[in-house]
């Protein structure tokens, strides 16, 4: 064994997190990464080792390693909040410019 996940296994992952999909993570141990439980991102992709890859909403694009981070898709009403929040104005502090 390469210590690499199974094919079988890389399209499961593929299928559950398709590009476009919303997460969040859980955990994460890496002590150079910024990201913090409850961080969200769009994935972009999942590679042929099973790191799904992300755009975070914090600008970081940092992938979620297979067995070893803890992430979770977000719900579909979980999505529908993102969206209306990123609709509301922003406090009467629009400028146009």
């Amino acid at each position: 064994m390469n210590g690499f996940p199974s094919k079988e296994i890389v399209d499961s992952i593929r299928r559950q997190y398709p590009p476009g999909t919303r997460i969040e993570l859980i955990s994460m141990d890496d002590p150079y990464s910024k990201l913090e439980p409850g961080d969200r991102a769009t994935v972009t992709g999942v590679d042929d080792i099973a790191t799904v890859h992300c755009n975070w909403d914090s600008g970081s694009s940092l992938g979620l390693a297979y067995s070893e981070d803890r992430f979770r898709k977000l719900t579909e009403q979980e999505i529908a909040e993102e969206q209306k929040q990123s609709e509301q104005p922003n406090d009467g502090m629009n400028m146009n410019l």
